[in-house]
């Protein structure tokens, strides 16, 4: 029989003493450690800040294997409604400390006081994405304001103009892939130059519907029930403009845990992403991560590759334990 799944607030239950597993996240990645961890029959527990994690920033989502043009909110209940299988509880908090015991089990702490140990923990904390910080911005998020123009580029098929906001890779890649979809992309930048591989570049500027826009930056996201457009400064002419847009995709790269990482000893790479081997082993023994927050895979961020390492990290917590314990 299936067990229904709970989410406890702060303040109307307790964390149990002890637990095989704490889950430090709850998003994609998080979800996949709790079922995975569950199905090899270790007591599991989630401890995060909001269910979803990025998932909630997008609208529909068009490349989860099986779930074709599936909105977010449905696949993130989808994705509690599964661990809730298994009677995984989600603690709505945010953990602070994981300190080492002298067994070697980790004593969690969580900022509403919360406290329990575990003989593992898989952080999946995600990293966030960082945002313009521009009128619009929020009041169009996911009415054709995207973070992933890998996710969401074909949703935009056959529409008249896109923008695409920075000059890292993510940014060229997504111009590139865009202009496969829509008849018009600008790739908006606020420099002269790009931080992108040039052979990259090089191969985005023969594409014919691609119009690049230096030394620019956008001021406005502009609308009614969706996108309609964006305010465009030139930073040398001081000069703004107007440019009729379906779609704003924003890559201007992510911004990963670096004080819960130096907190907890989680020893991170140049980027402030978690270390993680091939079996998501963090730098510390029993404690393996999953998801956006690690060092595996950084230049595809992905739904699916995020629940990939989740179930990799619960695996390998698992064999952690037996070997243990």
């Amino acid at each position: 029989m299936a067990l229904e799944f709970k989410m406890a607030p702060v303040g109307e239950e307790e964390l149990a003493p002890e637990y095989d597993v704490v889950i430090v996240g709850a998003g994609p990645a998080a979800f996949s450690a709790a079922v995975y961890s569950a199905r090899f029959m270790l007591r599991s527990v989630m401890i995060g800040e909001e269910p979803g994690g990025q998932l909630t920033l997008a609208g529909i989502v068009d490349d989860y294997i099986g779930l074709p043009e599936i909105p977010a909110p449905d696949l993130i209940e989808r994705f509690k409604g599964h661990s809730g299988k298994y009677g995984v509880q989600l603690f709505m908090d945010r953990v602070e400390r994981i300190e080492e015991l002298e067994d070697s089990k980790k004593r969690v702490m969580t900022l509403e006081g919360r406290e329990t140990t575990a003989k593992a923990v898989v952080v999946a904390v995600g990293s966030k994405r960082r945002k313009l910080g521009v009128p619009g911005e929020d009041k169009y998020n996911a009415r054709g304001v995207s973070y992933c123009s890998v996710c969401d580029a074909p949703l935009f098929r056959g529409a008249e103009a896109v923008a695409v906001i920075g000059g890292g890779d993510s940014a060229v890649e997504g111009a590139s892939m865009l202009a496969d979809y829509a008849k018009k992309v600008y790739l908006i930048h606020r420099r002269s130059s790009f931080r992108a591989q040039p052979v990259n570049v090089e191969a985005l500027r023969r594409k014919r519907n691609v119009e690049f826009i230096l030394n620019s930056t956008v001021r406005e996201i502009t609308g009614d029930t969706k996108v309609r457009g964006v305010v465009v400064e030139n930073l040398d002419e001081k000069s703004r403009s107007t440019l009729k847009v379906d779609g704003v995709f924003i890559e201007i790269g992510f911004e990963p845990d670096v004080e819960f990482s130096a907190k907890n000893g989680l020893g991170v790479d140049a980027g402030g992403y978690i270390k993680v081997d091939d079996w998501m082993r963090t730098t510390r023994p029993g404690i393996f991560a999953a998801g956006d927050c690690t060092s595996a895979w950084v230049g595809f961020r992905q739904v699916v590759t995020a629940v990939a390492q989740g179930a990799v990290a619960a695996y390998s917590a698992s064999r952690y334990i037996r070997e243990k314990w």
